[in-house]
């Protein structure tokens, strides 16, 4: 399976930056386990470019923090149809994958970890309390991705 790890938002935001703090400890961790098919990207926001970043990918994880009423983390699925929004400063995953659907007629498993997030202030810097949920969903997430082919069953922490 050909996986992408994308995260996104704004490191300049404290807890806002916690989709990228995300990638790159899993990028670290894909590394030293030595596993393959795998990519990451991460960004303050998605854009309509990254349509086509995920149009081969057979698992699409897109990691963003949340200020959702949740206990530390979750997945959600992502389809083109639940929660379609664009703006020219944004783009949600739903709208990215509707445009890969449509344009590349394409259709990967996405999915988005919410990791809640409590600081929101502009200063670099994730606080303790997203630290640990960040660290909660990585544990996880690492189980999961040992073998990416468990995200097609069932059991998966979802919101």
């Amino acid at each position: 399976m050909k996986v992408l790890i994308y995260g996104y938002g704004n490191p300049g935001r404290q807890d806002d930056g916690l989709g990228n703090a995300f990638v790159n400890r899993i990028r670290e961790w894909v590394a030293v386990e030595g596993l393959h098919d795998f990519s990451f990207d991460s960004n303050y926001q998605l854009n309509i470019e990254d349509a086509e970043a995920i149009a081969d990918m057979d698992l699409v994880i897109f990691a963003d923090a949340s200020e959702e009423e949740i206990d530390d983390f979750c997945l959600s699925k992502v389809d083109g149809t639940s929660g379609v929004s664009f703006t020219t400063h944004a783009a949600s995953p739903a709208y990215i994958v509707k445009l890969c659907e449509e344009l590349f007629n394409k259709k990967p498993l996405v999915l988005l970890l919410h990791i809640k997030g409590f600081e929101w202030e502009f200063k670099e810097g994730i606080s303790d309390k997203a630290a640990a949920n960040m660290n909660a969903s990585l544990i996880y997430m690492k189980k999961k991705l040992l073998h990416p082919k468990k995200f097609l069953k069932p059991g998966l922490k979802f919101c």
